[in-house]
């Protein structure tokens, strides 16, 4: 397995801790949330281009698109 390889680790880790923000009742929380989200789309994204994986690429820009209207629909909402 050469480095590379390796980027598949913290993606999945940032993955759970973003479901896991994601989940929270805090809205900081989940805004912080799709951000760790968005962050796991960059390294899957990486990730798939090494591992020659074009579904999980367009899958990860489908989920990105769909984090950042998260991100935009908790900046909006009113402070908890």
């Amino acid at each position: 397995m050469d480095l590379f390889s390796l980027i598949q680790w913290p993606a999945m880790a940032l993955t759970v801790a973003a479901a896991w923000l994601v989940a929270s009742r805090s809205r900081g929380r989940r805004n912080a949330g799709f951000w760790v989200f968005l962050a796991s789309n960059v390294l899957w994204v990486a990730w798939g281009w090494h591992a020659g994986a074009p579904a999980l690429i367009a899958l990860q820009f489908a989920l990105a698109a769909m984090n950042i209207r998260g991100a935009m629909k908790t900046k909006d909402q009113e402070p908890d």
